[in-house]
């Protein structure tokens, strides 16, 4: 298909949960994955690129909006993401573009279009309000699907779930590629393949962890934080990950991280398929491909996992893109957010009227090489914490807000790792204070509080309701109402569909009671 015109097509590659910790691109010597690297190498690498909510949901509802998540209610995983909130894809549409979603977007609620022309897929996770948290009963509510039992489980498999789901994903997503040549359209397009690796569980297929031998497999770069010396936020987690209930070894943390590369590859070869046909088919010229994730992963550091929190591998994600003879390969070291992703696409396809509404702003200025004064924002408002925090970074400096607790300071440049606290420093109050007056400037904690609690309960009292809970799940064929997870347990559904089948991990710890659990979070001291 020859085109003829100066908007391009977009591809928007998206996986979950990948950290930049572990991939090639940012400077990790563990990782395989030419595909990215290639990539990489003739696009705009940002390299410090945030989300705007380290939890999948509202992270994907801000991407699409250009919205803050606290903004638009996006506050957890069971969240509505409003229909009458515009999205990049309306605005695309309206700019000429045909547009499809194939993969994973976790959308909740009646809308599972927002924009899109079709779906290509089901989703891999629930449309309904099934994994609403529960700030009133504090840290120790877990919703599913978070606990350190994926951990205690990594090994390699024959099959997963995971990879029924993303092969089915890279299938259609590339089939859908060859339809566009075929076609007659001389319309742009917008696809949007978005799989759900490396997410956990932490496994495999054999094929995938023998990429790795065991002595390739690194350690975490912060070793694991003894809980008196965890900062509020943490200590939410760690109730609301199960910390408290399980033993996680060393060996424990090398299977999970060699499980998570053997991830990483799988995807990277996902890439590189995507991009072969872009090639082959003559698409390659006319068509930008952006690759991003989500969120983050701790895989391990400061004896963390999963995401829900502020620190980098959690928050910071993976960023790229790529159109032959506009965007020339380079760098940008500012930081920059998700939100500013879809602003940056309306400005290059002429469409930039529509960016007053959003929150974040075009990078265009810095694909071209200017300097970018930016402030990125982060908020959190799910399990753990039970309150408000938001993350602002300016330059360097990263500062991190608990609402009615601790306050942190980083300096990035001189301690990437965050291992040393500055908010107490006498010579960063200056900075400190700055940070803070932006941060509270557009942000009203109280406030935000009582939406989310209410949010909650609403929710959950629809939950509540005898017969079957509402559900929008979207059905592109026979059976997919019960496909994947649904309503049920995560970690039970992922092990009944892994091969050899697993049956989930008993704590190997005594259970806490509420009101220990209540107490160890105000006190900072284990029972």
């Amino acid at each position: 298909m020859t085109v003829d015109r100066d908007n391009p097509n977009i591809l928007l590659i998206m996986a979950d949960q990948m950290t930049v910790n572990a991939m090639s691109i940012y400077g990790n010597r563990v990782a395989k994955m030419p595909n990215l690297e290639r990539l990489a190498s003739e696009s705009v690498v940002f390299d410090n690129a945030y989300c705007a909510s380290p939890l999948c949901a509202p992270a994907r509802f801000s991407l699409l909006t250009g919205k803050e998540s606290v903004k638009i209610d996006a506050f957890d995983n069971a969240s509505e993401f409003p229909a009458a909130t515009p999205t990049l894809v309306h605005h695309l549409r309206s700019s000429g573009y045909w547009t499809a979603l194939c993969g994973k977007m976790h959308f909740v609620g009646p809308d599972q279009l927002h924009g899109f022309n079709e779906r290509l897929t089901t989703d891999v996770y629930p449309a309904s309000y099934a994994w609403v948290p529960h700030w009133d009963k504090g840290a120790s509510y877990i919703t599913s699907g978070v606990t350190c039992a994926s951990i205690l489980e990594a090994a390699p498999c024959i099959r997963s779930m995971q990879m029924d789901y993303d092969d089915e994903v890279e299938y259609r997503g590339v089939q859908k590629l060859f339809d566009v040549v075929r076609s007659e359209s001389q319309r742009p397009f917008f696809l949007t393949v978005s799989f759900t690796h490396p997410h956990h569980p932490f496994t495999i297929s054999h094929d995938y962890w023998d990429r790795y031998s065991v002595d390739e497999i690194d350690a975490p770069s912060v070793e694991p934080i003894a809980f008196e010396e965890l900062d509020y936020h943490s200590r939410g987690l760690y109730f609301a990950h199960g910390r408290h209930l399980h033993d996680v070894t060393e060996a424990h943390v090398r299977n999970a991280r060699h499980a998570y590369y053997g991830m990483l590859s799988y995807v990277d070869d996902k890439i590189g398929h995507l991009l072969d046909v872009l090639d082959e088919t003559g698409l390659s010229k006319d068509t930008m491909v952006i690759f991003t994730s989500d969120h983050g992963e701790m895989l391990g550091e400061r004896g963390m996992w999963h995401k829900h929190n502020f620190f980098e591998p959690s928050v910071r994600v993976p960023l790229t893109m790529r159109l032959p003879g506009r965007i020339p390969p380079s760098r940008v070291s500012d930081p920059v957010s998700h939100i500013d992703l879809a602003p940056t696409l309306l400005d290059f396809v002429g469409n930039a009227d529509t960016n007053s509404e959003m929150d974040g702003v075009s990078l265009r200025p810095a694909i071209e090489g200017e300097a970018l004064e930016h402030e990125v924002v982060a908020d959190y408002l799910a399990i753990g914490p039970c309150v408000p925090c938001r993350m602002i970074r300016k330059g360097n400096y990263k500062y991190l807000y608990t609402h009615g607790h601790d306050e942190q300071l980083f300096d990035l440049d001189d301690d990437p790792r965050e291992t040393k606290n500055l908010a107490d420093d006498s010579a960063c109050q200056a900075v400190k204070q700055e940070l803070k007056r932006a941060l509270f400037a557009r942000w009203n904690p109280e406030h935000v509080d009582g939406r989310v609690k209410a949010s909650q309960r609403r929710r959950i009292a629809i939950n509540r309701t005898p017969g079957d809970p509402p559900t929008w799940d979207f059905v592109y064929r026979k059976g997919d109402e019960t496909r994947f997870v649904r309503g049920r347990d995560v970690d039970e559904t992922k092990g009944k569909y892994r091969l050899p089948v697993i049956a989930s991990i008993a704590p190997n710890r005594p259970p806490l009671t509420e009101t220990q659990i209540d107490l160890a979070m105000k006190t900072g001291k284990l029972p």
